[in-house]
Formats: structure tokens, sequence, C-alpha cells
């Protein structure tokens, strides 16, 4: 009887009576190189077949041991159990490929054919609510500009009925004096000094805003909103800004990409003094430069309780401890505040306040070289937290200020 595990095959004797009666020859004309005898036996230690003498006495000997044709039976079963399962893996994808993918297309174009109908009566209305704006404010511009034009043409009559009554007083003075004799002089005194007196009402011409075409006119929620929102999902997006190593305060450190400024609670670090480096504040300036056009760049501030975002001018001071040098505190910089719990916009010493209910975790510049105007919003609450318009004069740097944990530049 044959013997599994780590039973040892029959003798030669018995392993000959096992040929005669029919048990299977391993692969046709394969035998065994060592002992010439048929491989009618599988080592499970060795992973193949060997012969009888090398169960017995060679090198399997001691090791799990299966008959061959067990062992080909065993594997039979195998490949049949495998088959009925590929048979009813193939089932399941024919009925999936069938039935469900057919139903998921239909939800699917059924669901696209809602979302492309919700987005074009969303832009309908939204294009409706921006052409009534559009109208409003045009019209409101076209009122400014009537008012504006009708309050010069007023001075302009005003003043040309002025100028002739001067030039009209004055050629009636140099008359009086050309022509009359002293007597003569002297008898219209009164009739000349009340002449006079008449012209020290007319003043000479002064500034007036009522001249000038008031901007403000066309101050909007809904279309600042609308452009802070069109610059931020604009293809151009958010600008590459890096820290100018040369201005970081020795106050803070800045990360090997340029983009993360870190306060230094204990004594400030030891770093090579030059012109542009603030000395007393904790300060540093962006690496580049905006001349024109619209820019944006996005500050994580969720670490820091107390930090300064906005722009300045190159010429801010850089030395000293004096408000020159002091974000928000002079001419050069624009700046939002968080310190503790209270949010403001500073300029020239100026402070607004700015009531937030949650405190952002992020923080957006949004800067309008052109027209004139730098805003600062938040971005997780679609929220502008503060605007400010201003005629720049010179090329505008991002700032930034922080003596509490860190800020970064978002990319």
């Amino acid at each position: 009887m044959a013997q599994v595990g780590t039973g040892l095959p029959p003798s030669g004797a018995e392993q000959g009576s096992r040929s005669q009666a029919g048990a299977e020859p391993g692969p046709a004309g394969e035998r065994c190189p060592e002992h010439g005898l048929e491989l009618g036996w599988f080592c499970a230690t060795h992973d193949r077949l060997v012969c009888a003498q090398c169960a017995r006495l060679g090198g399997c000997r001691g090791h799990p041991l299966t008959a061959l044709e067990e062992k080909a039976a065993e594997l039979r079963n195998k490949l049949v159990d495998q088959c009925e399962k590929l048979q009813l893996q193939s089932a399941a994808i024919t009925r999936y490929v069938a039935e469900v993918l057919p139903g998921k297309n239909q939800r699917a174009l059924s669901a696209a054919s809602g979302a492309r109908e919700a987005v074009v009566q969303r832009l309908t209305f939204v294009r409706s609510v921006c052409e009534n704006e559009e109208q409003r404010l045009l019209e409101k511009v076209h009122v400014e500009e009537e008012r504006a034009h009708h309050s010069i043409l007023t001075q302009r009559v005003y003043w040309t009925e002025s100028l002739q009554r001067l030039d009209a007083l004055r050629t009636y003075l140099v008359d009086q004096i050309t022509n009359l004799d002293d007597h003569g002089l002297v008898h219209v005194e009164q009739e000349l000094f009340e002449r006079m007196e008449a012209a020290e009402g007319i003043l000479e011409p002064q500034a007036s805003e009522q001249l000038n075409f008031n901007p403000k006119c066309v101050q909007s929620p809904l279309l600042r909103q609308l452009w802070v929102s069109a610059v931020i999902s604009s293809a151009t997006g958010f600008e590459d800004v890096r820290v100018d190593e040369k201005t970081v305060s020795p106050q803070l450190s800045l990360s090997e990409d340029k983009r993360t400024l870190v306060f230094n609670s204990k004594k400030a670090k030891p770093c090579p003094d030059c012109p542009e480096r603030f000395e007393c504040w904790p300060n540093a300036l962006g690496a580049e430069a905006f001349c024109r056009g619209t820019h944006a760049w996005r500050v994580s501030v969720d670490k820091s309780s107390t930090y300064k975002l906005g722009i300045a001018y190159s010429s801010l001071e850089r030395k000293g401890p004096g408000s020159a040098a002091r974000l928000g505190y002079n001419p050069a910089s624009w700046v939002f505040l968080h310190c503790d719990r209270e949010f403001c916009f500073l300029h020239n010493s100026h402070r607004q306040v700015v009531e937030l209910v949650k405190r952002p975790a992020e923080v957006c510049v949004v800067l309008d070289m052109d027209g004139g105007e730098v805003l600062f919003y938040d971005p997780t609450a679609c929220v502008i937290l503060h605007s400010h318009r201003e005629v720049f004069t010179a090329p505008i740097y991002p700032a930034f200020a922080v003596s509490d944990q860190s800020i970064s530049v978002v990319q």
C-alpha cells in the first residue's frame, strides 16, 4: 500500500509490482538521473518528483512524501475547484455587464443631465444678477459723472462771471484814476469804495471734492465678492511668493523653501547684517515686487495668534525701533493684524477694527495695482475681511510679521 506523509516508499520488489500494477510513471522518458528509477514520488521538502531509492536512502530520506498518483489527483481536484470558481466569476461578470452596468450608465446619464441643468440654471441666475448689478452700477457712474460735470459747469459759469466783474471793476478803476482830477476823484470816493467792497466778496478758487468724480459710487459688495472669487479661481491662481532671506529679522527663522517664518521666542539668532534686514521688528518682505496687474497669495495663519500680513514699499525703514520700520505704522505699509483676539487693518498708524465671528485659518492677500486696492480674504469662509483703496506710487512687496509660532505662504 502506498505510503504518504513521512512514511517510506515500498522496497524495490514492491516498486516493481507497483509498476506492473499500472502506477503512473513520471513524465515520458523521465527517470531519476542518480538511480535510473522512475519518478513515482513527490517530495514536499524539495518540491519535486523523486524515485523510491532517493526517498528511502537518498537525499529525501525522512521527508514528507506523496505517491505520484495521489499528488496528481490532489492537483486535479484543485484545478477542478479553480475551474468552478472561474465559472462562477465569469457568470458574475456576465451578469454585472448585462444587468448592473446598463443601469449604472442610465443613472450616470440622468445625473449628468441634472448636473448640467443645475449649472446652466445657476449660471443663468448669476448672469442675470450680474447684468442687473452692472446696469445699476453703470447708472450710478452716469449719475456721478453728471453730478461732477454739472458742478464743474456751474463753477465755470460762476468764475467766468466773477472774472468779468473783476475785469470790469479794474477797467472802471483805471478809467477813474486816469480821467478824473483830484476834485472829481474825491467826489466819487463813496462810489469807488462801494464797487470795491462788492468785489471783495469774490474769493480765490479753492479745491473742492464736489468737483471730483467719486470712485466710491461703484463700491458694491457683490461686485467685490465676485471679483475676488474670480481672481482666486482664475487660471493664474496664486502667486508663487517667496520670502527674501536678506530682509528676515534676526527674531525669525526662514524655512529652506523660503515660505515659512518661525518666531524665535528665545534670544535672537545671529545673522549677517545688511541694509535690507529688519533690525528690531519681526518683519520680512517678499523676494519679488509687483508693479502692475492683479496678484494674490495665500498665507496659513492657524498656528499663530500674533501676525501681520499685507504689502509695503521697499522704502520701508529697516533699522531702529521706531514706527518707520513697524508694519502698519507708517505711510509705506498696509497690513491685516491679528493679536490675541483682536483683528484690525493698519496703515500709517490708523487702526480700523475688523469684526470677525471666526478666526481664519488662512488669509488671502489680493492686490489690484491698476485699480488701487488691497483686500484681505478668508478663502474658507469666502468672506472679505477688509478692503482698502490706495493710489500706489511705487512697486509693492508682500509683507509679513509674526511674533508667535509661525506662518506659511501656501502654494
